[in-house]
């Protein structure tokens, strides 16, 4: 087969390269178009149910609510695990189905089951499933402050200008404020007037409760025209409340105002936010599965850049305290800068090896084509771009070039001794002849190379969701430098090597000098079997032993630019201890001179499935470019804040967010 295509290519050389000029053409346009995320699909499909139970405790929580919605989804079919954390007044169930199910099916089969689960749990409680979000989907993290609005206001403008623009952007699939003050009507009944006027507390509770709705009353017939009855009451205004009717005593209407102080307050709190020391509203952007976060990010702050010009003076809602699309880019940026440092190195070393501009550059075309030809196969295949990929080809980049390299280098050999010969043969044979020689060489390499990354494939869950695509984009591009070097690179040799002027000189003197090395030191090898069989077990015994003795982790370091703090504070604290010590944490973090900007969340907030208790404090650190080393900073974090409380535990900067996630 491989000699048919050595010998197809040669022959119908100018298709091969219009064919090589129009994968160039389509990979480029490819290219921009591929999905760009941190990692990854790791999302085992799982739905998450969030119920609140205003005013229940944990374990009643647990009893009332958490178990009879687990309880009916593990008989769901493709349920692998059900899990659930029950809360003050919240329960949030997990509900984990097999990798290949599909989730909006998933949904569905949960939506049934909810609905026959609502008679079973409290009154007031009503169980509603979270978005389909990513594992890594928190792509941004804002802090919104303001010098001229109150923390009610801000939070006003959060909840109700902020959010659901963001949430009309296609591919956000959660917006989370969090913090400031959420505005309620607050109706304190005076038991002295109510006595007074014999009016009950079940009549103001009616009363209010009736507040702000329209009623229908039908319709009527008159003059040949039909007439909808409309009781319009729907309204927010604070002096419409207060002139409400509760009772009637003797004929005339009693008001809420005069039994009961009516007003604005905000409802209880169960989290709080902050901002370099100061109280704000922290607003989490998640995104859904499969989405280009860059690409995403992009529209998510210019929607905000044209809200921000909208709003009050003195008001910030661009703060940007954490951006995974910097992390990506990053990637992004030192695998291309990887690129071209390889390909120089390959540059420099072909040609010192052949002193020949035209034998590096047919070698060199094997590293944009490999690629190019990887990012089509991508996108037909529907990967994305993220760290694993472009680890993968960051490793593959170096063996790029091998296939091309050998074959090129005994073509050049050979054209050269044809040229010498007393009767030389023609380009064509002599071309076809040389590649068909290493060919049989060049197909064992690769496969043995690609068998390496074979076992990758055989990982389970989600460490096979994580490494398989490093696996993949490394065996695609090494497949790909041996089909260009089987087809293309013969080509270019074909058109390039017979006419050089310097085809009949010698070897380059490093070349010559190695081989003149290489002989002794082979020569002396030979002559010591024994020594050099013994010398080499001993090697490799003691690799095997350095390989046991190496730490072990799951994932390499990264470096985001920025940390996650946690301090988790003894149970049964309060909010308000909770926060006033997170403050602390925050001014304290501040005089390291590397942090450009902190933003804390305490507790949790009203919609957040990630939800923690108000005895857990998240501190977002994000750091200056360059600096001291991480452990440096690490060390002086922990150092500043050996100062909090004792009944404060200050957990390990995670520098990584999927280790938090997880």
């Amino acid at each position: 087969m491989f000699t048919f295509l050595v010998t197809r290519s040669v022959a119908n050389r100018l298709l091969v390269l219009a064919l090589a000029g129009a994968l160039v053409v389509l990979g480029l346009y490819t290219v921009p178009r591929l999905p760009v995320d941190v990692f990854p699909d790791l999302n085992r499909p799982t739905v998450t149910i969030m119920t609140e139970a205003e005013g229940l405790a944990p374990p009643e929580v647990e009893v009332l609510v958490s178990f009879p919605i687990e309880t009916q989804m593990n008989g769901v079919p493709g349920v692998t695990r059900v899990r659930s954390v029950s809360g003050v007044g919240l329960s949030i169930v997990y509900v984990e189905f097999d990798w290949k199910t599909d989730i909006y099916r998933n949904r569905q089969l949960v939506a049934e089951r909810l609905a026959s689960v609502r008679d079973q749990l409290p009154a007031g409680t009503a169980p509603q499933m979270g978005p389909i979000s990513s594992i890594m989907g928190q792509i941004l993290m804002l802090a919104m402050t303001s010098e001229t609005l109150s923390p009610m206001e801000l939070r006003e403008v959060a909840d109700f200008t902020v959010r659901p623009r963001l949430l009309s952007i296609p591919g956000v699939a959660q917006v989370i404020p969090m913090g400031g003050e959420v505005r309620q009507f607050r109706v304190a009944p005076q038991p002295s007037a109510l006595r007074a006027l014999g009016v009950t507390y079940e009549q103001v509770e009616k009363a209010v409760a009736q507040f702000g709705t329209n009623g229908g009353g039908g319709f009527t017939d008159l003059h040949a025209r039909e007439y909808l009855i409309r009781n319009i009451g729907r309204t927010t205004s604070l002096d419409d409340l207060r002139n409400i009717a509760v009772a009637s005593v003797n004929g005339r209407p009693v008001l809420l105002h005069q039994v009961a102080t009516v007003g604005f307050a905000p409802r209880v709190k169960r989290g709080d936010a902050g901002h370099m020391g100061r109280p704000a509203v922290i607003v989490s952007v998640e995104k859904q599965p499969n989405v280009d976060t860059i690409a995403l990010t992009r529209e998510i702050e210019t929607a905000l850049a044209e809200l921000e010009r909208g709003l009050p003076a003195g008001t910030k809602i661009d703060q940007v305290v954490f951006r995974q699309a910097n992390f990506i880019q990053t990637s992004v940026d030192n695998v291309q800068r990887v690129l071209v440092e390889a390909g120089l190195a390959v540059a420099v070393v072909l040609f010192a090896f052949l002193l020949n501009w035209r034998t590096t550059a047919i070698s060199l075309t094997a590293i944009p084509l490999s690629i190019l030809t990887t990012a089509i196969v991508f996108g037909v295949l529907g990967l994305s771009i993220n760290t694993m990929t472009l680890g993968g080809l960051a490793i593959a980049i170096g063996e790029l070039v091998d296939d091309a390299v050998v074959d090129v280098e005994n073509i050049h050999r050979r054209l050269r001794e044809n040229r010498l010969a007393e009767h030389p043969r023609p380009v064509f044979d002599v071309v076809v002849a040389a590649s068909q020689e290493v060919r049989s060489g060049i197909v064992y390499a690769t496969t043995i190379i690609v068998l390496v990354f074979v076992p990758l494939f055989a990982l389970g869950g989600i460490e096979g969701r994580l490494f398989a695509p490093l696996g993949e984009a490394y065996i695609i591009s090494i497949l790909a430098s041996l089909l260009v070097s089987i087809t293309v690179t013969p080509v270019l040799a074909y058109y390039l090597l017979p006419n050089m002027k310097r085809l009949t000189a010698p070897e380059s003197p490093l070349v010559r000098g190695l081989k003149r090395r290489y002989a002794a030191a082979l020569a002396r090898a030979l002559d010591r079997p024994l020594p050099i069989a013994a010398a080499t077990a001993m090697a490799v015994t003691i690799a095997l032993a350095g390989a046991f003795m190496l730490p072990r982790a799951f994932l390499p370091p990264f470096n985001e630019g920025s940390f996650t703090l946690t301090l988790q504070f003894n149970p049964g604290v309060s909010l308000a201890e909770s926060n006033r010590v997170g403050l602390i944490a925050e001014r304290l973090l501040l005089g390291v001179p590397e942090v450009r900007q902190v933003a804390r969340r305490t507790g949790r907030a009203e919609l957040d499935e990630h939800a923690e208790g108000v005895h857990s404090s998240d501190i977002e650190v994000d750091l200056k470019p360059g600096g001291r080393p991480k452990t440096e900073i690490v060390a002086d974090m922990r150092q500043r804040l050996a100062v909090l409380p004792l009944s404060t535990n200050v957990g390990q900067p995670i520098s990584h967010r999927l280790d938090h996630m997880l």
